[in-house]
């Protein structure tokens, strides 16, 4: 196992952490100020396509796709990729310009892997290119979505058509102005058997039918201008060569879908991690408590240390989980992906919250960016399924692999 980065991905390494540094960093107080303004919500930052331009000349562009996508990918292994999701998650506004942002990326492989060629001219091309965004809609306001089986949403063969019924909500980037599209996830057969019931089908927004009830905060956070979104589908009908892949392999395309993603995910929380780490190291060498400044206080060095730890540990462990998905494919790898998701948001909630501890009143404020992490790492411990079901699965593993009897 050599976690020793290519040349390549150090090169981009390098690439996206100057870019970020002159084009990004001096506009990021602005934006901020933007996304924060009430008024503001749902509309995009002026200066957005133009970074997005920069970026794209500058060979920054849809780096996320794995080069097994073939001619839509840049030609990165899951395990290139990996810094450049950590480096990416240090400033959680700044995907977009880069095309790597969710949901956009999960829905992107998933058109590139099991969309039709129409499909893919349709959707995935604009996607690729950045002009539009999309959503993902599964999860149901009135079961458990993390059993994707209870999903009560149904599509219905009508003719030529499909006509969809049902409730989603945390349907992120649904609330973009450049939201165009979405993947539903419902029921085309509660007949079959239980993990072929599901199917995926294309909806354009702009359908009749389709209502967007509300913006869902997290914390507080509406994370604008993509939002989180509660959604109402009503007697929406799409054409049926909408339909992903086929009736009943929703469930497949679910799984296929989540593997690349927990890695993006992982790899951004740990940027997070690594961030909220820096500020509190940077905070013990300012302030003073008891006649001491707070570097010569054991228990701070101790959760300084603590915290280097874990963010290391959580780091390798991706690390290992996006070689493995490289080299044996996402299904080999399900026990250490399951892991990262376990790990990752648990140790950024630990120290991001460690961090907040040292700072006092100034880690809870806008003053500083632990606050907006730590709800989104709290986020993720439910997105892409929560801990119960990756624990309940990764047990149920290794209960058979080192069971005896």
């Amino acid at each position: 196992m050599n976690f020793e980065y290519s040349e390549k991905s150090i090169q981009l390494q390098q690439k996206l952490t100057a870019f970020i540094a002159t084009h990004l960093l001096p506009i990021e107080e602005e934006f901020l100020v933007f996304q924060r303004n009430p008024e503001n919500f749902w509309k995009r930052f002026p200066k957005l396509e133009d970074l997005k331009a920069t970026a794209k000349e500058a060979g920054l562009w849809n780096l996320f796709l794995p080069k097994d996508y073939k001619e839509f990918s840049p030609g990165l292994t899951n395990l290139e990729y990996a810094p450049l999701a950590e480096i990416m998650g240090r400033n959680i506004w700044i995907c977009e310009i880069f095309n790597c942002n969710a949901p956009d990326t999960g829905n992107m492989e998933v058109l590139a892997k099991y969309g039709s060629k129409s499909q893919q001219e349709k959707w995935l091309q604009p996607l690729l290119s950045g002009e539009i965004r999309s959503t993902f809609l599964m999860t149901e306001p009135e079961v458990a979505s993390s059993d994707a089986t209870n999903i009560e949403t149904s599509i219905v063969l009508d003719g030529d058509d499909y006509v969809i019924n049902g409730r989603k909500w945390w349907s992120s980037g649904a609330m973009d102005p450049n939201c165009k599209v979405a993947i539903v996830m419902g029921k085309t057969n509660p007949a079959a058997d239980r993990h072929q019931q599901q199917s995926m089908i294309l909806v354009p927004l702009d359908t009749k039918g389709v209502e967007i009830v509300r913006p869902l905060s997290v914390f507080g956070y509406y994370d604008s201008p993509e939002g989180h979104a509660e959604i109402i589908l009503n007697d929406v009908r799409v054409p049926k060569e909408n339909l992903l892949l086929g009736e009943g392999r929703g469930f497949e395309i679910a799984q296929g879908r989540l593997g690349p993603g927990r890695i993006h995910h992982c790899m951004r929380l740990v940027g997070m991690a690594q961030v909220a780490l820096e500020i509190m190291s940077q905070r013990t060498l300012e302030r003073e408590a008891f006649g001491k400044k707070f570097y010569d206080f054991s228990s701070i060095r101790h959760e300084i240390a603590n915290s280097q730890c874990e963010v290391e540990q959580a780091r390798l462990l991706t690390l290992s989980a996006a070689d493995k998905m490289d080299k044996k494919g996402n299904k080999e790898a399900k026990d250490l992906i399951a892991m990262i998701k376990i790990v990752a948001p648990n140790m950024a909630l630990n120290v991001i919250d460690r961090a907040m501890q040292i700072l006092g009143g100034k880690g809870m404020s806008s003053d500083t960016p632990l606050a907006h992490y730590f709800a989104i790492a709290r986020m993720l411990r439910l997105a892409d399924g929560p801990d119960e079901v990756h624990r309940y699965q990764l047990g149920k593993s290794c209960i058979k692999k080192y069971g005896k009897g």
